[in-house]
């Protein structure tokens, strides 16, 4: 059966390699416009021999960690439980984690896509990420069902002269496949970073970020989540459960995002930056699944959108307790338009002091009627939209 699984994820990223130049940046920018903002789709699979595999597991023991397979066949460094591989081969490369350091990390050059297998295994890097992924192309990130995973960051990260983003980073696109847990601890930065594109399949993943850290998941080039379990806990000043540069979409899943950090100051001093559990710079869509978010924050944000907040279906719940000292608390906020037409929204803003200046929705218009804030398409079965509280359901 696990061969049989290997033989699968192997089939994803072997298409994915033998696609690399078709789906790049330019690609989707051509295709979609915007920047390269719209989603990024997983090639189609092909069945692919294991003969164009290579397998290398990685298991960790305190201040060492053990590598079989098809070592020779990777260059491999290692000071400790501190791993790098690299590999140049025109095959793709399957790495297997198991065990635990506390002391620990892997850093992986790749010419092609690969995939990484999270079977049981914890990791603890005190002065950088636990896993850095230098390939900008796809990696599949496989949470071996009935495993618990744990990586966790240092406070501070040592200067090196590749990029280091946050407790798990990638410069190329993220999948997150199987039923395991994933536990991610970040301290330093972001819990998840891509400079490229993150999807969301499968998995239990929970992020917690400490008040010294960042966001929860950043993403430059989209953020998709299609099923799964995902959990953010940020208590960063500034800090957002997810920061996307580009399209957001929920197609699925039950994700619950709490921020409870305050304003934080601008690296200009020209203003300051709310914590929110979305900051989006395009579009963000939401099609099926669930989503919670709380904001206890001050000036605390659940969605803060450069473009259109389009709910479709599933279930959208924020909730906003922050003061207003020197933010204001918003629901959902969006510099173009909040629009309705299917599915759950429930948007409440409680507790603030000075709620005059506190909008449920924010949609861009200056207007004192809060029917003028969203957009419904279709025929509700309830409808409630007042300044403070918002209930629509399809």
């Amino acid at each position: 059966m696990k061969k049989l699984f290997a033989f699968i994820l192997a089939a994803l990223a072997f298409t994915a390699c033998s696609t690399d130049d078709e789906y790049s940046l330019d690609y989707f920018t051509q295709k979609y416009g915007n920047n390269g903002s719209s989603e990024k789709e997983a090639p189609e699979a092909k069945p692919t021999p294991e003969s164009d595999t290579l397998y290398v597991a990685i298991a960790y023991n305190g201040s060492s960690a053990t590598l079989t397979g098809d070592i020779d066949k990777v260059t491999v460094s290692q000071n400790g439980a501190d791993v790098t591989i690299t590999s140049e081969s025109e095959k793709y490369l399957q790495l297997t984690l198991s065990g635990s350091t506390t002391d620990g990390s892997l850093l992986v050059y790749s010419n092609k896509a690969w995939g990484l297998i999270l079977n049981g295994v914890t990791i603890t890097n005190a002065d950088g990420p636990a896993i850095n992924n230098q390939c900008s192309k796809w990696l599949y990130v496989t949470l071996a069902e009935g495993t618990e995973n744990t990586l966790t960051d240092g406070q501070t990260y040592a200067e090196q002269t590749y990029d280091q983003k946050g407790t798990f980073f990638s410069e190329g696109q993220m999948q997150f496949l199987g039923n395991g847990t994933l536990t991610i601890n970040s301290n330093a930065k972001n819990g998840i970073a891509s400079d490229d594109y993150i999807m969301i399949d499968e998995g239990n993943i929970s992020i917690n970020t400490s008040d010294t850290g960042s966001n929860g998941i950043k993403a430059n080039d989209g953020f998709t989540i299609n099923g799964g379990m995902l959990v953010i806990n940020v208590k960063s000043d500034g800090g957002r459960g997810i920061r996307c540069e580009a399209r957001t979409t929920f197609n699925g899943g039950e994700t619950t995002i709490t921020t409870s950090g305050d304003c934080a100051p601008n690296d200009d001093g020209s203003d300051t930056s709310s914590a929110a559990g979305i900051k989006c710079d395009s579009l963000f869509t939401m099609t099926a699944g669930t989503l919670t978010i709380k904001s206890s924050g001050d000036g605390g944000k659940g969605i803060n959108c450069n473009e259109n907040v389009e709910i479709k279906g599933g279930t959208l719940t924020v909730t906003t307790t922050g003061s207003n000292e020197e933010g204001k608390p918003k629901g959902i906020k969006s510099d173009t338009g909040i629009i309705i037409s299917g599915g759950s929204l429930t948007v409440s803003v409680k507790n603030v002091k000075n709620v005059k200046k506190s909008w449920a929705l924010d949609n861009g218009v200056d207007s004192d009627d809060p029917e003028d804030r969203i957009k419904i398409e279709g025929t509700p079965v309830k409808e409630t939209v007042e300044k403070s509280s918002v209930i629509i359901q399809f």
